[in-house]
Formats: structure tokens, sequence, C-alpha cells
């Protein structure tokens, strides 16, 4: 059933609200003397009662301590005018024993049983007839209020365990389904990756051989042909640029279409990595600023320097390119439970949400003059070396690329 906000009240009808009132209208047409001491008390009591739930502020620690309390105030003054210890409207001091049982442990909910047992056994202070079956009978009632506070704490407690328990199965249930997300995401990308590199490989060693006949077909014409025929040159060089052109684009097309060799026979140091890879880019961009935020206690782990080198300098080009002139980029690193993480971070245009799951597919890219295989090669060769490269992005906020490396040959490779 809705729930619908006004002032700070969340207002619905409930079946409790009708016990609630059903059971304070039974006491209110059943008076003990029908006046005014009697029926305020009972009429705020049960207000109390039906709204506490629905008040915000009553909900949290502190309010529902407060509501306590002010159950309290209004039974006090009605057992002192019905009767004191012998009132038959005693039984109200369950309601705030219940409640607080229900939001404590043992300890608080003894603490509240014994306030309220104060708060009972007060009237004993006053002279009166048959005082000591008075202590008698306020002595069992007060045992009988501890019975009952302890039995709903128990049962509150067990509650409290089963959701908690409820919550943890949740969330790692929610984990095992964005593991499942992305280890099936991860192979739909295998599976494309395999079929275009086996498609490149067989369309770039077919393309090689008419290229290479071009190239000698031009240089041959360009001998041939006279010095005053400076056309027939300038075509000849155009032809011949073209087809460097091509050959570079076939390379890298193999690049991607051929196994990845790791050789992690040593161990490297991350750090001397990056930095080679970071002085490629700043002598490629000199107008963007990189800065270093290593961790100094990165142990040295086993690592394809040559294929990783290639893997950072592909990420910090990117965020470079990505960054105005005089922008920054920070290359972040740091290690926990066996796991090396670099971060390339960048305060550019960022990538729209919609290209995100598409960044690392080959072919695609958003530059004008792009290929598309930069960050399909990246993801490639971390792969292969059993970890993780994930993206977070906001247009017009910047990027962050996270590399995430097994440090540890002996540990099962990351699930992609």
């Amino acid at each position: 059933m809705p729930f619908f906000e006004v002032s700070g009240w969340k207002r619905a009808v409930r079946p409790h609200d009708f016990v609630w009132m059903f059971l304070f209208g039974v006491l209110i047409a059943r008076p003990l003397y029908g006046d005014a001491y009697e029926y305020v008390p009972l009429i705020a009591l049960g207000i109390v009662q039906i709204a506490e739930p629905r008040i915000p502020a009553l909900r949290t620690t502190r309010g529902r301590v407060a509501g306590i309390i002010l159950k309290l105030v209004l039974i006090w003054p009605l057992l002192a005018f019905t009767g004191t210890v012998g009132s038959r409207y005693w039984v109200l001091l369950l309601l705030p024993v219940v409640s607080a049982a229900t939001i404590s442990g043992v300890g608080w909910t003894l603490f509240w049983v014994l306030l309220v047992a104060g708060f009972y056994l007060s009237f004993l202070l006053f002279p009166q007839a048959n005082w000591n079956q008075w202590i008698d009978l306020a002595l069992e009632r007060v045992v009988f209020l501890a019975m009952v506070g302890t039995l709903a704490n128990m049962l509150a407690e067990d509650l409290r365990i089963q959701s908690a328990q409820h919550q943890r199965t949740a969330e790692e249930l929610a984990r095992a389904i964005a593991q499942l997300h992305d280890a099936e995401d991860a192979m739909r990308r295998s599976d494309r990756l395999a079929a275009l590199g086996q498609l490149s490989a067989g369309l770039a060693h077919e393309l090689r051989n008419p290229l290479g006949t071009i190239k000698a077909s031009s240089e041959m014409l360009a001998r041939s042909v006279s010095a005053e025929n400076e056309v027939a040159r300038e075509v000849s060089g155009f032809i011949n640029s073209e087809v460097d052109r091509c050959n570079a684009l076939i390379t890298r097309f193999l690049q991607f279409a051929r196994p990845v060799q790791l050789l992690r026979d040593m161990e490297v140091d991350l750090a001397k990595v990056l930095d080679q890879a970071i002085a490629l880019v700043e002598r490629e961009i000199p107008g963007v600023s990189i800065y270093r935020n290593y961790e100094p206690e990165m142990r040295p782990f086993p690592f394809d320097a040559e294929l990783m080198e290639r893997v950072f300098y592909n990420l910090v080009l990117n965020a470079a390119q990505a960054s105005s002139a005089g922008g920054a980029v920070t290359v972040k690193t740091r290690s926990s439970a066996g796991t090396a993480e670099v971060s390339v971070i960048d305060r550019g245009a960022g990538i729209e949400g919609k290209n995100l799951n598409s960044i690392f597919n080959p072919f695609f890219t958003t530059k004008a003059a792009g290929v598309g295989l930069g960050l399909a090669i990246v993801s490639k060769i971390v792969d292969e070396h059993g970890g993780k490269i994930t993206v977070e992005s906001e247009p017009g906020k910047g990027s962050i690329f996270r590399v995430l490396l097994p440090m540890d040959l002996s540990a099962p490779e990351s699930s992609q």
C-alpha cells in the first residue's frame, strides 16, 4: 500500500491501525471512573502508539527513546488516578518495555525494564493500606514485565540476525550477478576478438602481396620517367607514401591478430615501465603536465615489460590527447591483496555513456583519423596477463582508466 508524504508524516491505512484503535476503544468504552484523568491519557497514548511509526523523527534511535519516555509520562498519571499499584492499566507498561526490547540489546533492555519498574514502584512511596500486599503484587508484576521484555528482546535479536544474514546474502548475490555479467561480457568480447583477429590476419596477409607489387611498380615508374616529368614523379611519391601508410595499418592489424607471447621470466619494477611510457608521451605532447603518484612500497613482480609499456603508453597518450592545452594527467599506482593497480586520470572531455561499453571493441573509435585498435590491443594484452581494465568517465569531467594486474603468477587469473 503506497505511502504519502505530508509535512514529515507518512500516512497509510494499515491493519495495525485498526487493531490499536479497537483495543484502545475497548478501554475507553469501559472506563473505571469516566473522567478526564482517565480519558485524556488513554486517548493520548493511543495517538502516540498509532502515530509513532509514521513520524520520521521518531524512527531514529533518539526518537524511539523519546517515544518510550513519552509513553511512560502518559502511563504514570493514568495509574496514579486509577489505583496506583493495583490499577488495571498496569499492563500498559508493556508498551514501553516491548518498544525498548525491540531496539536494543539485552543490557539496555534490562535497563529500560528497571526504569519502567522504577516508575511503577514509585507508587509504593505513598502511604496506603495493605502495604505489604501491594509490595508482593508490584514485585510480581515487575518480574512479569522483565520476562516479557526479555522474550521480546530475544525475538527481536533473532529477527535482526536473520535480517543481517539476508542482507549479506543479497549483497553476495548482487556481486555474483555483477561478476557473471562481467564474465559474459568478457566472453563475448573474447569471441569477437578471436573472430576479428582471424579475419584481420587473413586479410592483412592477402593485402601485403599486392601492396608490395604496387610499391615496386611505383619505384620502377619513378626511375623510368624523365626528370622533366614532375607530375609522374609526384604521383609516384603519392603512391609510395600511401602504400607505406597501408602497410603500417596492416602491421597494426597483425599486432591485434597475432597471439600474444608473454615474457614474464623476471620481476619488473612497475614504476620504471611507467616512467618510460610517460617519457614517450611527454616528448609527443609537451603541452600537458603528467604527474606521478606512485606507491613507494610496491614490490617488483613478473609481467611483460615491453607489452605493458605499450599499454601504459596508449592510455597516457589518450589521456593527454583528451586534455586541453595546459591540462594535467595523473598516473597513480597502488597494491592491494596481491593486485597491482595503475590508474590514468585526466580531466578532459570524458566519454559519453553510450560509448563506455564499446571503447575496447576493435575498430570502434570516436577520433576522425583513428582506426579503433589501440584500446582493443590494450585490453587484449591486459587479458593475457590475467588482469582487468576498467573505465569510469563523465562527459565534461574526464576519465579514469584502471589496469589491475596480478602480482603473483601462482594466483588464479582474474576473470574477465
